[in-house]
């Protein structure tokens, strides 16, 4: 009898053993890929941290800890294959979700809305406000409502859903200047494609219509949407909703262009010295960020002469205006597109320089509500 015991407890140990043998096998086999496969710096749209710079000042700070975990959760071995079978297991459980992305009917990707706290609107508005009264000039405001306000049905029921329109209500009666009504512009055209399905961003067509309720506000005349031509530029298009999503299987969106760059002479500072741009770049489309086909993506300024008549026009804006600012260049002689997350002078100093007729504050409603930059635009 005691001898039975014995043997069965050693094969328990067998067992237990051979699991710690097969688990270290699997955790050096990923340590060995993590060391040899090079690291990735994006993954769709989505930027992938790369490997820290060690400093004293950035251990103790807690910079280099949070950015090492960061690497080490962006660079594991295969992660896009693992996010894919989570993003399959979550469907299997009966959810509709993943990595706080929500799978919606045709195939849409949807971000739902996390309304921040009021002392956030309130500073970001006061910093606009402070801008407005130093300006001298007219100056717009316009906040951009994402899918998961104009879409919400799309939505299962019970999903955390935080109200744009209430955002954008409190910002507007904040706000001193005036203010154009885009919510509004795109509710009445939910039913058209006004958004990817797999990016946060809108659509060029959405952006028209966007475009159109500035026009209300501003005091011009819009083009008729007759007036273009539609130029589908790739239908291979998976934006940073469908890279964090983990539902890989989901068809890509196409990306049109409308308006022709013409006689526009376009800019960009990258660095701070001028570099020749162009309205499309088409070399982006072979690449995964394919977004930065508008302008060639993210630059802290650029400015567009636009061959027409019309008044100087500045802009503090995210990406969504990247699509939006070619409808506008018959309406402007000059414009000028300020992105605060990358733009580190003076804004007060660009704006006694320049000589602006109209300024003009757009940004989507979830940028604004989490854009730590915006106090810039008091400076």
């Amino acid at each position: 009898m005691y001898k039975g015991k014995h043997i069965k407890t050693a094969k328990k140990n067998r067992a237990a053993l051979a699991q710690i043998l097969v688990f270290l096998i699997f955790l050096g086999t990923l340590l060995v890929l993590h060391l040899a496969l090079p690291d990735k710096t994006l993954s769709g749209r989505e930027s992938l941290q790369t490997l820290p710079r060690f400093s004293f000042s950035a251990l103790f700070s807690g910079r280099f800890t949070t950015q090492a975990e960061a690497y080490v959760n962006d660079q594991f071995p295969f992660r896009d294959a693992w996010i894919t079978l989570k993003a399959r297991s979550e469907l299997l459980t009966g959810k509709d979700e993943n990595n706080g992305i929500y799978l919606c009917s045709g195939e849409t990707l949807i971000e739902p809305y996390t309304a921040p706290a009021e002392a956030s609107i309130s500073g970001n508005v006061s910093a606009f406000n402070t801008l407005a009264e130093n300006a001298g000039i007219p100056v717009f405001f316009a906040l951009i409502p994402t899918a998961a306000e104009i879409w919400s049905d799309l939505l299962p029921e019970g999903a955390p859903n935080d109200s744009q329109l209430a955002t954008i209500e409190q910002a507007y009666s904040a706000f001193s200047g005036k203010t154009a009504d885009i919510c509004s512009a795109l509710a009445s055209h939910r039913d058209e494609p006004i958004y990817y399905r797999t990016d946060h961003h809108w659509t060029t067509l959405g952006a028209y219509y966007g475009y159109t309720a500035l026009a209300e506000a501003m005091g011009f005349s819009p083009e008729d949407l007759s007036s273009y031509r539609q130029n589908v530029v790739t239908e291979e298009f998976y934006g940073t909703t469908w890279s964090s999503s983990g539902f890989s299987w989901v068809a890509p969106d196409s990306i049109s262009a409308y308006v022709e760059q013409g006689e526009a002479v376009i800019t960009t500072f990258p660095q701070g010295a001028p570099v020749e741009g162009t309205l499309y770049d088409q070399s982006s489309l072979e690449t995964v960020d394919k977004y930065a086909y508008f302008y060639g993506g993210n630059t802290p300024l650029l400015t567009i002469r636009t061959g027409n008549a019309g008044p100087k026009l500045l802009i503090l804006r995210d990406s969504y205006m990247d699509c939006l600012s070619p409808f506008l260049f018959p309406h402007f002689s000059e414009i000028h597109i300020l992105d605060l997350r990358y733009y580190k002078s003076s804004l007060r100093s660009y704006l006694e320089q320049q000589n602006f007729d109209q300024l003009l504050v757009c940004y989507s409603v979830k940028n604004f509500a989490e854009d730590t930059n915006l106090f810039l635009a008091a400076n």
